[in-house]
């Protein structure tokens, strides 16, 4: 399935990039938001690749991996969504005092 090699590359790419974000972040509570976003993308890389598998092959082992994957990602997802909502307001002061004090 193209489509889902696209959106495999496409959150991999996302995973990457929010990564890259947290490590040049200096802003405790963005650094956690942005480890939501990441672990939300990596989730989903984890989870896509799982439901690639199942339209590749047609073995008893390829569905319990893929199971697994999906799962792992689905859970990844959930936490790393609880995450970034619980910290999202903590960032938003956070930037709003920086801002303060920058003015």
């Amino acid at each position: 399935m193209p489509f889902l090699v696209f959106f495999i590359i496409l959150s991999f790419s996302f995973y990457i990039y929010y990564k890259m974000k947290y490590i040049r972040s200096r802003r405790p509570m963005e650094r956690k938001m942005l480890n939501g976003k990441s672990g939300m993308a990596l989730g989903l890389f984890v989870a896509l690749f799982g439901i690639n598998q199942l339209f590749l092959f047609n073995t008893t082992v390829t569905y319990i991996v893929a199971a697994v994957f999906i799962t792992i990602g689905g859970l990844s997802v959930w936490a790393g969504f609880r995450n970034f909502r619980h910290h999202v307001p903590y960032a938003r002061e956070e930037a709003r005092q920086l801002e303060r004090e920058q003015n």
